[in-house]
């Protein structure tokens, strides 16, 4: 009997390591290389840079060497799934040699990063969120009067001097330094606290929640779908998870890793040193 259990236990332990082993994942936040000014915060040409520039393509290449030892299998990019046709095309045309990349994040480091590791797919998991028939009213004008009250809430924000806001520092310090800062474990929580103030707050008729029935839809509800589209990618216990994201969704997603019991999280700077 003793024999036998002598070989059973160390079997049972590596059922268990097994078990509990869990596919890794680093958040990678970013700003959008291309500009396109669809967030709060814009960005005027003047503080722009082309990352095509030769400097800029340097940096680039050295990023993705940083990121490359995180050796990740799977590799998540910011667009929506009725775009998976068209990204699994162009990067097909890329690994082939066949196309130039374009001034955009997902292109400049997810294409460069999964050629230089091998992998022929990138997943495209972004979603927009789910607004009630209340705020869809609103935000899409049909309830006029509403529309302009809530816009001019908006456009005079009576808690704007306590929105968190980092001065990006691409342009006079380069792309990894504004990298290091985006991904900075205290900065993303700081930024949460953006979606928790000013429209959060504003009520249609006092103590309603219209402002928190805004932010549902258009964060919260949006961040738990590209969360579940994350989930729905088929995976094993080895692989490693590199999400490439706008760096505003890492207030909300680095949380559901932290709090999921399919991943383990690790922490994105200690690659980008």
């Amino acid at each position: 009997m003793k024999i036998i259990l002598s070989i059973l236990l160390p079997l049972f332990s590596l059922a268990v390591t097994a078990q509990s082993k869990k596919p890794q994942v680093m958040t990678l936040g970013m700003f959008h290389f291309n500009f396109p000014n669809l967030d709060v915060k814009q960005i005027s040409k003047k503080d722009q840079i082309d990352v095509l520039e030769p400097t800029y393509q340097n940096e680039i290449e050295d990023i993705v060497g940083k990121i490359s030892r995180f050796k990740p299998t799977v590799i998540v990019i910011e667009r929506r799934p009725s775009e998976q046709r068209a990204t699994d095309s162009t990067f097909g045309q890329y690994l082939r040699g066949n196309y130039a990349l374009k001034r955009n994040e997902e292109e400049q480091i997810g294409f460069r990063l999964a050629k230089r590791l091998g992998l022929n797919k990138l997943y495209c998991v972004d979603e927009w969120g789910n607004f009630n028939n209340r705020i869809n009213d609103i935000v899409y004008g049909k309830d006029s009067i509403e529309a302009k009250k809530f816009e001019s809430y908006f456009e005079s924000n009576p808690d704007a001097a306590k929105r968190f806001a980092r001065e990006p520092v691409f342009k006079t310090k380069g792309i990894l330094a504004e990298l290091k800062q985006a991904n900075d474990e205290a900065n993303i929580k700081k930024s949460l606290g953006n979606y928790l103030t000013g429209l959060f707050k504003y009520e249609s008729q006092e103590h309603d929640f219209t402002g928190v029935d805004f932010e549902t839809g258009r964060w919260f509800s949006r961040n738990l779908k590209i969360f579940r589209n994350i989930q729905r990618i088929e995976t094993k216990p080895s692989d490693r998870i590199l999400v490439i994201f706008g760096a505003g969704h890492m207030n909300l997603l680095n949380y559901f890793f932290d709090c999921s019991p399919e991943y383990t999280r690790v922490t994105t700077n200690d690659f980008l040193k």
